[in-house]
């Protein structure tokens, strides 16, 4: 927690409609609540945000002139298990609105991280369970929360649960993954604080081999590892005002809330003088890790790590020389916790610049004269902490007008033990009588498209092959089919890699010079396809998972792929619901959904700890430009060698 000083410097009143709330606005916000609809001991905060606002309040507003603003903040009564949505006009320091949202649940929250594990080490079903299994140091043994999905137990009916798998750790900083306590996992009620039920589903043998990665147990390192220095003497060329990053010609809005973590907002290309919208709003959606294995308690398997649990709420704070290399910008990140009192995660975003190799290049094969520009990108990240994995959130700005996402996932892999004699059907072993499971990491992240402005078109693009003919005759044509997207229905599209199928993103009214539509286009990276039944519990709470592609006309409700309460939900929220009524799509406020992610059958190399596995997806500019605008990018003085002007 920083001190009083360093929340004093952020006491000062936001000056932009889309900066995130500041510690002052958050007490004042639940203070609000609290006052008028209090709901007693048992009260506890799920979030404290900013309610953003339309995006007439976000295009027409002037630096230095007042704007609205609002909060919205989710509470619930632990006593009853009812949960309330408010917002807060902060301006007017009131609660505007206050509603009781039925049959839903909150998401697990940090206290509740911590209270799992004090819950069923206490218990003696628990205590009895390991007993069987050897294992009477109970401090040693490492419970770790999972959400407990819905799987229609009538025990469970009306309550809000966290599933548990447990290892053991030989001492306090052990890898515990290396040492799973197979067959036991604890049903614990997180409203009550008890355990629910006790799931044992067979003695296994308890794996003692230790597998340490950490420094501290390492006593031989690799010493042909030179220094590797990045200097910017100048500092970078970077601007920063508040939330406003300028970067050559991109200008966008850093954000940042507990569910989501990090947000990007108006984000423009500055183009001949005049700043062209590209995204109004950019940020991860949701996210499910669907695993493999059919028994033992591991069907549950499958966290929504963003509606589930707050991707944001879990951010690492970055450390430099670390995490991040280079002239740093961090931003720190304000948030509520369960009393509705701000603390802060430092350094919870990064924003730095990078070599990125050859920018663009040409040896005139006549005159044998060379022109080369390096290229640079600017990076934009933040890192949480799952459970076992971490998660790395990286957005790339590039000079010619590209912008690039990557996930990077590392961390430990969710490991399982064997019986003795015991293939492993569902996992690769990873260390003797130990395996991790085949799984899937899916992340959706939803894009707020806005290229040159708010009318906007989805054309599918697909490269076909021409049949021999008159017109082909030797068999070498082919060319594209474009077909536009025109309603919710048909834009719920899947990669086809016998296509090359990409998706542009088109301007309903703007033109380029040479009289296309101004567009950018998505290409998809990182397509995975699903495994999991459509009829199984994770398809139906995870539909995004199941498309590639999903466009929605505009909604400011219409946030989260797998809806506002994906924690115990049932299924059928968020895309499958609002894609029913098949909105039309052409010339309108669209938003692109993009489903991607890592199909992970774990190798011996990934243990014990993960190196970087990445996913992701790219928007390039497609007719957004008439040129390539990175032609003015100058020589580095370090090839002014090899470059001609």
């Amino acid at each position: 927690m920083p001190d009083a000083n360093a929340e004093t410097l952020t006491h000062a009143a936001p000056g932009h409609p889309l900066d995130p709330l500041t510690p002052h606005e958050i007490r004042q916000a639940s203070a609000a609540v609290r006052a008028a609809h209090d709901l007693g001991p048992g009260m506890m905060f799920e979030t404290v945000s900013l309610h953003e606002p339309d995006k007439s309040v976000v295009t027409d507003f002037r630096a230095g002139a007042s704007f609205p603003r609002e909060a919205f903040v989710c509470a619930f009564d632990r006593t009853n298990g009812k949960v309330w949505e408010a917002r807060v006009d902060l301006v007017a320091d009131k609660v505007v609105d206050w509603r009781h949202v039925p049959g839903v649940r909150p998401r697990i929250l940090v206290d509740d991280i911590t209270l799992v594990g004090e819950v069923a080490r206490a218990d003696p079903r628990f205590r009895e369970a390991l007993a069987r299994r050897g294992i009477t140091d109970i401090e040693n043994v490492q419970v770790d929360p999972w959400s407990a999905g819905n799987y229609g137990l009538p025990d469970e009916e009306g309550r809000r649960l966290s599933h548990t798998f447990c290892w053991y750790r030989s001492e306090k900083h052990d890898n515990g993954y290396a040492h799973p306590i197979e067959g036991l996992c604890a049903v614990v009620d997180l409203d009550r604080a008890e355990v629910l039920r006790v799931d044992d589903y067979g003695v296994a043998d308890l794996p003692r081999l230790d597998r340490n990665y950490a420094a501290r147990y390492r006593s031989v390192f690799r010493d042909d590892v030179k220094p590797l220095e990045i200097v910017q003497p100048a500092g970078p060329s970077f601007v920063v005002e508040g939330n406003e990053v300028r970067w050559q010609k991109w200008r966008f809005r850093v954000g940042f809330n507990a569910r989501e973590g990090l947000v990007l907002h108006a984000i423009g290309y500055e183009d001949d003088g005049r700043l062209r919208p590209v995204l109004h709003r950019a940020a991860l959606s949701e996210m499910v890790v669907p695993y493999g294995h059919p028994r033992g308690g591991h069907f549950r398997k499958n966290a929504f790590d963003v509606g589930e649990y707050g991707i944001g709420v879990l951010a690492n704070s970055l450390t430099l020389g670390c995490d991040c290399l280079g002239a740093i910008r961090y931003f720190d990140a304000w948030l509520a916790d369960s009393k509705g009192d701000p603390y802060c995660i430092e350094s919870a975003v990064c924003l730095h610049e990078e070599d990125f190799g050859i920018l663009w290049k040409h040896t005139d094969l006549f005159t044998g004269e060379v022109d080369v520009r390096r290229a640079r990108r600017l990076v934009v990240s933040s890192i949480s902490t799952i459970g076992n994995y971490e998660y790395g959130s990286f957005w790339y700005f590039h000079q010619d007008g590209s912008i690039h996402f990557e996930m990077k996932a590392t961390g430990i892999l969710n490991t399982a033990g064997l019986r003795p004699g015991e293939a492993p059907d569902y996992g690769t072993i990873v260390s003797p009588g130990v395996y991790a499971h085949y799984h899937q990491h899916v992340f959706n992240m939803r894009l707020d498209m806005a290229v040159d402005g708010e009318r906007n078109r989805v054309v599918e693009v697909d490269t076909v092959a021409l049949p021999m003919g008159a017109d082909n005759p030797y068999g070498n044509a082919f060319t594209t089919r474009e077909t536009v997207l025109a309603s919710e229905q048909g834009a719920q599209r899947n990669v086809d890699f016998n296509a090359a199928r990409f998706w542009k993103i088109e301007s309903g009214e703007a033109r380029n010079r040479l009289g296309q539509p101004t567009a950018y286009k998505l290409l998809p990276l990182s397509p995975i396809p699903t495994f999991s039944h459509p009829q199984s519990m994770v398809s139906r709470r995870a539909a995004f998972m199941t498309r590639q592609l999903w466009v929605t006309a505009y909604h400011p409700d219409e946030i989260y792929a797998a809806g506002r309460y994906p924690n115990q939900s049932s299924g059928g929220d968020g895309l499958p619901a609002w894609t029913a009524s098949d909105r039309p799509l052409v010339d309108t406020d669209v938003v692109v959904w993009h489903s991607f992610g890592l199909h992970h059958i774990p190798r011996p190399e990934d243990f014990p700890v993960q190196p970087v596995i990445t996913a992701g997806f790219a928007l390039h500019p497609a007719g957004f430009f008439t040129e390539n605008p990175a032609l003015d990018v100058p020589p580095s003085a370090s090839s002014m060698s090899c470059c001609v002007d």
